[in-house]
């Protein structure tokens, strides 16, 4: 026999009105935040909704404000990637902080085909803005050439890399300088680079300034080896590195003391493949990484990496968002149209973002070299941006990116110091 569960009827704004003594018009205005409505009698509103366990409908809010109060993301499928992962959860846990919803659209593909899809679904949804985390060079690209009816900001990539769309990023070459200084101030002098898949705008940027630090120090760039962001990869990366090197001793025929790896998975994956053909990590090879995944610091050995603050980020990507949503909605310039994708683009250029560098506080106990610093240009302050392309003049844009996000160099036992 089946009963049915009688459930209490969720309790309304005039519910709430009447346990406040007050009409349920002030209820109204407490919940749209109107700056008429006393401090006392809003504090009676919220014990009241409190006491009431009352939760406003979004559906009626629309209707009464007009907005929708949500943010679109859009998401390349990137399965177990841990930077895109946990930019896209940053994004959403800093919208929620900040009182909007967000509606997550995943890429099929990186075909324009699906980027439009993508788009257009999340523009269904009535968003008001939208952000990216879409670290492809072909997403990026796409949605350049797509004028939008919202204001768009990428949450990763590199400026000169975005078509103009406003990006705030974590600086990816302060990082890399950080690691591969951290490397030389250690004696190393010839670093093999494992690099993320080309098409992938931070494996590009890890990529270049790799090659960067070696040119100022005056050093020889090897050529660089790639994966595919997985542990697999890196695997078969080492494998493929020692077959070439020959069946002698562990050490012969290797023109590198270290290897700067694009990620910590790859660098765990080649991790493997160096201890199962007999050579010591770091007694043999020194291996550093990138992203300071939870599982780096149980590594064996534990990893030398770079942490990204990816909390920072999404706030700081949502809040120049909802700026712009804000400056669409107050602005002498009223934005209109169908809520698709136009079709005439313009172009031109936003300036870089460059985080500051800090010394980690996860690091043993060693005084970080000089040689370790970020280089000067990581704490200059961003430049107003011009009008992306992509985005309508009518579709205000930021005059400044906001404060950089600051990586961290994690010192741990992969590095070899060869000067000691």
């Amino acid at each position: 026999m089946l009963f049915a569960v009688q459930r209490s009827k969720p309790a309304s704004i005039r519910d709430v009105a009447r346990v406040a003594g007050v009409s349920h018009q002030t209820v109204s205005r407490v919940l749209n935040g109107h700056p008429s409505v006393r401090e006392d009698t809003k504090a009676r509103v919220l014990a009241a909704m409190s006491q009431l366990r009352f939760r406003p409908s979004r559906a009626a809010r629309m209707l009464s404000t007009r907005r929708s109060e949500t943010i679109g993301v859009l998401a390349a499928a990137v399965g177990s990637h841990y930077g895109p992962a946990s930019s896209v959860s940053a994004v959403e846990d800093a919208a929620r902080e900040r009182g909007f919803y967000a509606t997550v659209a995943h890429l099929a593909s990186v075909s324009p085909s699906a980027i439009t899809a993508a788009v257009e679904d999340l523009l269904g949804q009535d968003v008001e803005g939208i952000a990216i985390v879409a670290p492809r060079t072909a997403v990026l690209s796409h949605l350049a050439s797509l004028p939008l009816t919202v204001p768009i900001v990428a949450a990763q990539g590199e400026q000169r890399d975005a078509g103009g769309i406003p990006v705030v990023s974590v600086d990816q070459q302060a990082g890399v300088a950080m690691v591969m200084r951290h490397l030389l101030s250690r004696g190393h002098r010839r670093i093999l680079h494992l690099a993320g898949p080309p098409d992938w705008n931070d494996a590009q940027s890890r990529h270049r300034a790799y090659e960067a630090e070696l040119a100022a120090a005056g050093l020889p760039v090897l050529d660089s080896v790639f994966g595919d962001w997985t542990a697999d990869s890196g695997y078969r990366v080492g494998r493929d590195l020692l077959s070439r090197a020959g069946s002698g001793a562990p050490a012969a025929g290797r023109d590198f003391t270290a290897v700067f790896s694009a990620n910590d998975q790859m660098a765990l994956g080649l991790i493997h493949a160096l201890r199962e053909a007999g050579l010591d990590v770091p007694g043999d090879v020194s291996v550093a990484g990138f992203d300071d995944i939870p599982e780096s610091a149980h590594f064996w050995p534990p990893l030398t990496t770079v942490r990204q603050d990816f909390a920072s980020l999404g706030q700081r990507c949502v809040a120049t968002l909802i700026d712009a949503i804000d400056a669409v909605i107050t602005g002498p310039a009223a934005v209109t149209g169908s809520g698709s994708i136009l079709n005439a683009p313009a172009s031109s250029p936003a300036p870089s973002v460059s985080p500051a560098v800090t010394a980690s506080p996860a690091a043993p106990a060693v005084t970080a070299s000089p040689a370790a610093a970020a280089p000067a240009s990581a704490a200059s302050p961003a430049a107003p941006a011009t009008a992306p392309a992509g985005i309508p003049a009518a579709i205000p844009h930021p005059e400044a990116l906001p404060a950089p996000v600051a990586p961290r160099l994690i010192v741990r036992d992969s590095v070899r110091d060869l000067t000691a």
